[in-house]
Order: C-alpha cells, then sequence, then structure tokens
C-alpha cells in the first residue's frame, strides 16, 4: 500500500529536521494557497490528527495508524487527487506533508488539542497541547480545529468549554476559521468514554458549542452523520463539514449517508480521515475517488444578479 517499499524513502526528513529545522517555516512561506472558499463548492479535506491522540485503530486493527511512513504514502495518495481541497493535521504530520510539497494549493487546518489522550484517566480534560492561532497564522493556514467533548458528569467539560472560547477567539481576532467538533459524551461502566450519536444529544451538543467565543463569525462546525441528519442541520446556520468516523457499516453503507447528508442545506463538504486513508479494501485512491464523486461541486444555475440586500435575505412574515 505505500508509493514504494523502501524503508528510507522518507528518511530525508529526519536529515533535514535534524540539519535544517527552518526549512519547515521556508516551505510554509512559499507554499501556494487554496484559491479561496465559495458557496457553490462543497470542501473536502482530509483528517490526520488521530495518532496525537494516542488513537491508532481503524476497525478492528488496533496499530494501523502506527507506522508513519504508511500514513504519509496514503496521504500524498489522498491529497493527489485534485477533488481533495485540503488537509487537517496535527504539527508533526503537517510539517512531514509541508517538506514533502504536498500541500500546494491545499487548505489547511491545524489541530489544536490532543491532550484528552483516548483511555487516558482524564480523557475529557482536552487541554490545547497542538498547534496554536499564532502558530497556524504564521504557518498560513486557513484555521484551527478543535475537539469539544462535553460530558454532563465530568468537572473537566467546563475548562475544556472555556479553553474552546479562547481558541475561537485567538483565531477570529486573525480572521482564521474555527472548526470545533463537539460531542455530547459520557463514561460507559467500564470507565471508557463514548459520544451519544442520537440526534438530541448531537444537536444539543450544537447548541452549546456554537455559543462558544465572543464571536462566531468564523466559526464552522465539525459533524457526525447521524440519524435524523435533517434535524441536527436545522439546529445551526454555521457552515458544516461531515466527519468520518471509525464506522461500524459497509462501505456502501458509510457513501451512501454521506451522499444524504451532504444534499442538506449547510453542508459544505467532508472532513473524512480514517474511512478514506485506511478503506476496507485498501484502495485509498478508489475511496477518495468515491467520496469526491459524492459532493455538489455544481456552479449556481440561475443567472447572474445584484447582490441582494439584508433585507431579501431575512423572510418577512406576512400578516393575515
Amino acid at each position: 500500500m505505500s508509493l514504494n517499499d523502501d524503508p528510507r524513502r522518507y528518511e530525508h526528513l529526519s536529515r533535514i529536521r535534524l540539519e535544517d529545522p527552518g526549512a519547515v517555516a521556508r516551505a510554509a512561506a512559499t507554499r501556494r494557497r487554496h484559491p479561496g472558499l465559495k458557496h457553490s463548492a462543497q470542501n473536502f479535506i482530509v483528517a490526520a490528527d488521530h495518532p496525537a491522540r494516542g488513537a491508532l485503530a481503524v476497525g478492528a486493527q488496533p496499530m494501523a495508524m502506527a507506522d508513519r511512513r504508511d500514513l504519509l504514502d496514503r496521504l500524498q495518495i489522498a491529497l493527489a487527487n485534485p477533488a481533495v481541497d485540503g488537509i487537517l493535521a496535527s504539527p508533526d504530520i503537517m510539517d512531514d506533508l509541508l517538506l514533502l510539497g504536498a500541500l500546494e494549493g491545499k487548505l489547511v487546518f491545524g489541530s489544536m488539542n490532543r491532550g484528552g489522550l483516548a483511555g487516558l484517566v482524564n480523557e475529557l480534560d482536552d487541554r490545547f497541547t497542538g498547534h496554536t492561532a499564532a502558530a497556524l497564522e504564521a504557518l498560513g493556514a486557513d484555521g484551527g480545529k478543535m475537539l469539544t467533548r462535553i460530558c454532563l458528569g465530568d468537572p473537566d467539560t467546563v475548562t475544556t468549554l472555556e479553553a474552546t472560547a479562547r481558541a475561537i477567539d485567538s483565531l477570529a481576532e486573525r480572521k482564521l476559521i474555527a472548526m470545533v467538533e463537539p460531542f455530547l459524551s459520557v463514561r460507559d461502566a467500564h470507565g471508557k468514554v463514548r459520544n451519544d450519536l442520537r440526534a438530541d444529544a448531537v444537536i444539543k451538543s450544537v447548541g452549546i458549542a456554537e455559543g462558544l467565543g465572543s464571536t462566531s463569525a468564523y466559526t464552522w462546525m465539525k459533524l457526525p452523520v447521524v440519524a435524523e441528519m435533517e434535524r441536527v442541520m436545522a439546529s445551526t446556520t454555521m457552515p458544516t463539514v461531515l466527519l468520518g468516523g471509525d464506522p461500524d457499516g459497509s462501505q456502501d453503507e458509510v457513501f451512501a449517508s454521506w451522499q444524504a447528508a451532504l444534499a442538506l442545506p449547510g453542508v459544505r463538504g467532508l472532513t473524512v480521515g480514517r474511512t478514506l486513508l485506511y478503506p476496507n479494501d485498501d484502495d485509498v485512491a478508489g475511496a477518495v475517488a468515491t467520496a469526491a464523486s459524492l459532493l455538489n461541486n455544481s456552479a449556481p444555475v440561475a443567472a447572474e444578479a445584484d447582490e441582494p440586500t439584508m433585507s431579501d435575505r431575512i423572510p418577512v412574515k406576512v400578516s393575515e
């Protein structure tokens, strides 16, 4: 599944990091930026921030994401598809991809809080240990993502909410997107953290998350695809991208659920990692191409018109 089988194929990255660490900043400074977000085009972002939280498993393979060379191979295959708009990654993976020149013309989102390690006794104390807003600005990134798990029975939740609010404000000050990934979470009888994926729970998490920070001007939602997705999307006006997670169903079932959700108002694309990077048949290029075919990127049909005024945009209730 690698671009080639040479175990030394990424040895040059170690050499650059040793002899010329400033090369990362230079690669970021000279990188060609994405042409810009448009409402007429849904976005396709590949996620690769799982290892930094100790989440290496994919399906029944507990160490699937452990081989960094294999992960970089898969990411380069995915990013080579012109329909893939960008990357969501932790700093280590982001730096590797910058040095490889794999992010030319791509959207770049940094993963900001990775402190809530999978299985950690205080997993819900999800501290910000990754990218900062200042670092993302220096990299020429488009925004930052934050996992925001809300557990009503855990006192660490309020710390996460406060840190998330501060991160949203810090990003907004720099006109960078805050991609917030909220969940209503619980601990099961064995102490394992699980996300409640019932529609009511997702809607409640959205209501809490979209109110964080002193402005929502630059806030996006990153939401799971669940039953009654129409109700979920009715709960927010934020641009929303769909996450893939580690699905239990077949790949065809997953793609069908994405296709239905992508047709809903407010859904601006996919931000997916493991499902596409580690598909059941191990055909990364094929999985990425199939996902790309689900996006609605058709140009508007209506003829060009003057920009609508605010009164045109707001529905007016007519008296009976």
